[in-house]
């Protein structure tokens, strides 16, 4: 399942035949370490592989398998700005021809996903990224968000934008490592970055491939009050930085992935709506003043109307969502409050809309299909935002 960057020439992309590869394995135990060592070797006998992994390996020797030592940094549930520069000055001190960068727990991850990433980034792409399989309520926020923006904004149909496995050509991990040593710099290198954005921008080959299920690890702090304003923030601050490009008008590429057809199974999560819905609520009558510095009135009345509805039938419309949050983004670029505030305000709201998730798949309807819907509702409101990018005050109450 490939994602081709319209905007690249094929025929300026010169073929790779496999030769090195380096694997950074940044929270990889021993354990996880063979196993993904096994998968690689099995299905590319003739690669060489630089292994780059925390920790001695029981590893015994072989001729094609070099292990060697990975830059300390700060442990992290994503990939961070320090892991691509680490990544590339490997890749360089090496020689290494791709990159192949696994996250934490990426023992999960199925052979054929690890493998994919690998063969891709190896034979035509610059960038290999995952499409996984979540259950229907992971990973809600970059469902509700980092996709669909993404997605509007920077023309791609790429799935998980924040995915924590990746394969990289190597003049796709020279572009991150110069994006990340910005971040290092300035003692950020703990941020993550927005490497389908980078690759858009630069008229990088895309390919997503198929990776299955995983298990996603967890922040250190996995309160919502923690993720949310950090993931959001950081692209929120990326999408500011590449205006210029997101601005013009750009069609992205078809959707690739087959969308299920069949419907989910109905279960009862009445109490967990009720519960999410009482916040919403409150939080309607606590920070209408803090919402009407960012909303305009129009948005405002529809929270209004969604304050009112019973529980079993609610539904936050497509575009309403849309608009709130590209609403939110002109209030960060604006600085119209505190950015830690702001985002903070956004949670209710993003609560509200995971309460009409749950409500929409457990009526029947499949959890890819719904979080599409709103995927082209971004599309659709783009103007929305770009008007209002140019011309924030126009809107305003």
């Amino acid at each position: 399942m490939a994602t081709t960057n319209p905007m690249v020439d094929a025929s300026t992309h010169e073929e790779r035949r496999t030769s090195s590869l380096l694997v950074m394995l940044p929270a990889a135990s021993p354990t996880e370490t063979e196993t993904i060592l096994a998968r690689l070797t099995a299905a590319l006998p003739n690669a060489e592989l630089v292994i780059a992994a925390a920790g001695e390996s029981a590893s015994e020797p072989q001729p094609h398998v070099h292990f060697v030592d990975l830059p300390a940094s700060k442990a992290s549930w994503t990939l961070t700005a320090a892991d691509f520069a680490n990544a590339y000055g490997l890749a360089q001190k090496h020689e290494a021809q791709a990159i192949l960068m696994l996250g934490p727990l990426a023992g999960s991850l199925s052979a054929t996903g690890i493998v994919a990433l690998a063969q891709s980034v190896l034979s035509s792409s610059d960038l290999a990224i995952p499409c996984y399989e979540l259950p229907a309520r992971a990973g809600l926020v970059n469902s509700s968000i980092l996709y669909p923006l993404s997605r509007a904004l920077f023309a791609t149909r790429t799935r998980f934008p924040l995915a924590i496995d990746l394969g990289l050509s190597l003049r796709m991990a020279e572009r991150l490592s110069l994006a990340a040593q910005r971040f290092v710099g300035l003692n950020q290198g703990d941020v993550p970055l927005w490497v389908v954005s980078e690759a858009m921008i630069a008229g990088m080959r895309i390919d997503e491939v198929d990776a299955g299920e995983r298990a996603l690890p967890q922040p250190a702090d996995p309160d919502l009050n923690a993720v949310l304003p950090f993931v959001t923030g950081s692209l929120f601050f990326d999408i500011e930085a590449k205006a210029a490009f997101w601005q013009r008008a750009r069609v992205s590429t078809p959707l690739r992935r087959t969308l299920p057809t069949v419907p989910s199974a109905l279960t009862d999560s009445s109490a967990e709506v009720a519960s999410m819905l009482q916040g919403f609520r409150l939080a309607y009558t606590n920070l209408r003043e803090i919402w009407g510095m960012v909303l305009p009135p129009n948005t405002l009345l529809g929270l209004k109307r969604l304050s009112l509805i019973d529980e079993a039938a609610f539904r936050m419309p497509e575009n309403l969502w849309a608009r709130i949050v590209f609403d939110f983004l002109i209030a960060y670029r604006l600085r119209t409050l505190n950015r830690g505030h702001l985002l903070g305000a956004l949670i209710p709201l993003y609560l509200a809309w995971v309460a009409s998730h749950i409500n929409a798949i457990g009526s029947g309807q499949d959890p890819e299909r719904h979080i599409e819907t709103y995927a082209t509702a971004f599309e659709t409101e783009k103007p929305y935002l770009v008007a209002r990018w140019r011309w924030p005050d126009r809107f305003n109450p």
